[in-house]
């Protein structure tokens, strides 16, 4: 049974990774009906927290059937992001989680997210801070390092065990690479099998198969998985990872009639949440993942990225049933 503190999440957890501008709750609603066993919201800016900017206060909205959840909060300053932990726990996650490992040059260039893995003092002085703000599990969120030359992950781990967190989430790339190139998980095997960290590790980075899930896990030993990119448009991931773990078989792939019906429901949660012109917008990145490999599509997805009121969009959910027949798998 892997643990962060108290928190059981299974003998070997599927983690939702927290993703701007797409680890929202309806997001979130999809994946954890899909089977992810813990969830991140979108980073939220510790400078917006502290001065109550509309925006990063409405990331801080969780629901209880997305439990357990972690808040995960950014940021270059250590009384700012002390002050962020402490309204993030008034939020009730279960975790507070730092981001060390946003490559953005908006954030890494100004020292936080992944800009902070050339400060490693300051790493460890945030944290340890943080780690003392709050009564929750501090866990933390990084890469391997700023480039190929400054990796020093297993000191990052030991640092950041030291003063305090319950677990960590590496991502296999470094800063430098952004989304690029392969995942280096031997790096993060070096971390999880290191005999002096004993802190859940979880690895990231290009799992996009329920073959290469089981792969990465009996070779390189992580406590879980956390999927990103792979579950945008997509959150059966979560589902068929298990099965394959259980049985070594696929689960049938969802029919049009399963896409349309998440989409719909995550569609609904969007335009509830944010608003219907929101709502709508924020749903545009998502259809194509839902519907990927249906053959001609591309007027179906033109539509849908355009259109703007929430009836249309329900109208041309119906067109694509009607047009290529509810119950073809894709």
């Amino acid at each position: 049974m892997v643990k962060i503190a108290d928190i059981e999440l299974g003998e070997f957890p599927l983690l939702l990774a927290p993703m701007e501008d797409v680890s929202d709750p309806p997001f979130r609603a999809v994946c954890k009906e899909n089977g992810a066993d813990l969830m991140y919201t979108e980073f939220i800016s510790s400078e917006g927290l502290i001065r109550h900017a509309e925006k990063s206060v409405q990331k801080l909205d969780i629901y209880d059937y997305e439990r357990p959840i972690g808040i995960q909060i950014f940021g270059d300053k250590i009384d700012s992001m002390r002050e962020a932990a402490g309204i993030a726990e008034e939020a009730e996650p279960e975790i507070v989680d730092i981001n060390y490992g946003c490559p953005v040059k908006k954030v890494a260039c100004k020292g936080a997210g992944a800009g902070i893995l050339l400060d490693l003092p300051k790493m460890q002085k945030m944290t340890e801070e943080i780690v003392k703000q709050v009564n929750l599990p501090v866990t933390v969120k990084t890469r391997l390092g700023w480039d190929e030359n400054t990796i020093k992950i297993v000191e990052v781990a030991k640092r950041l065990q030291d003063v305090g967190i319950q677990a960590l989430t590496i991502h296999g790339r470094t800063r430098k690479q952004m989304y690029k190139g392969e995942a280096d998980w031997t790096k993060i095997a070096e971390v999880k099998n290191h005999p002096d960290i004993h802190i859940p590790i979880f690895g990231n980075g290009d799992i996009d198969t329920p073959e290469k899930a089981l792969e990465y896990r009996n070779k390189y030993g992580v406590d879980g998985i956390m999927i990103g990119r792979a579950a945008i448009g997509y959150p059966w991931i979560f589902n068929e990872v298990k099965y394959y773990f259980k049985t070594g078989d696929h689960l049938a792939s969802p029919t049009l009639d399963d896409r349309i019906a998440v989409a719909r429901k995550h569609l609904d949660f969007s335009v509830e949440w944010k608003g219907e012109r929101q709502g709508l917008f924020e749903m545009r990145r998502h259809y194509t993942n839902y519907f990927r490999g249906i053959p001609n599509f591309k007027p179906f997805r033109t539509r849908l990225v355009e259109t703007d009121t929430y009836v249309e969009i329900l109208g041309i959910l119906e067109e694509i049933e009607a047009t290529f027949g509810s119950h073809v798998e894709v």
